[in-house]
């Protein structure tokens, strides 16, 4: 048995604090496979680290490579060059940061029509029953998925919907095909703020 997805609400005893550290950030225009624009600075939080170990039962190393750490800001209408994806990690994590009154959307799950998968393949047995018999078929299989149907929302059912919550803590196990979900607002007071955890193991 092995959990995918975990949800904590009310993850943070004082999240405005995190608002407030963000309010801080510089945001540079978007440029990026994902929509909006990440904090070009971290805000390190090893306590937060530490909790996430607790809740996932595992030492793990933060990617400090991948944007561990920072903040991202989604405004209405910000589109990225990507769309359904897999992160190079063992877990990721999304902190919701928008306020109640504007939370909408969340992180959306999906499965490929044409492979009927909902995850990178990780068995020998999955990888055969698509026709990829070693690891590197697999990984080119894969590579293509995402080139040709990343942003084609037709090659794509979706499965399951997380939705924003003020201070809901999002854990997954970032191989399963995934995406964020619109953004909206004008600014950082109204947009979709999240702080984004990503892990290896530790």
């Amino acid at each position: 048995m092995q959990r995918s997805i975990i949800i904590v609400d009310d993850f943070l005893s004082e999240p405005e604090r995190f608002r407030e550290a963000a309010g801080k950030m510089d945001f540079p225009e978007q440029d990026g496979n994902f929509p909006g624009r990440n904090s070009l600075q971290r805000l390190d939080f090893p306590e937060l680290d530490r909790a996430v170990e607790g809740i996932v039962g595992q030492k793990l190393k933060p990617l400090l490579d991948l944007s561990h750490g920072k903040f991202r800001l989604t405004l209405a209408g910000d589109v990225g060059r990507g769309g359904v994806h897999i992160d190079n990690s063992r877990w990721s994590g999304i902190l919701y940061l928008s306020p109640p009154e504007h939370c909408a959307g969340g992180t959306e799950f999906f499965r490929h029509k044409a492979t009927g998968t909902e995850n990178l393949l990780m068995t020998p047995e999955q990888m055969r029953a698509q026709g990829w018999d070693t690891p590197e078929a697999a990984n080119a299989g894969i590579d293509q998925i995402l080139k040709r149907d990343s942003n084609d929302a037709s090659a794509w059912e979706m499965t399951m919907n997380v939705p924003m919550r003020y201070n809901r803590l999002l854990l997954l196990r970032p191989w399963q095909w995934h995406t964020a979900g619109p953004g909206f607002g004008e600014s950082l007071a109204d947009g979709r703020l999240v702080y984004l955890l990503f892990y290896g193991d530790g």
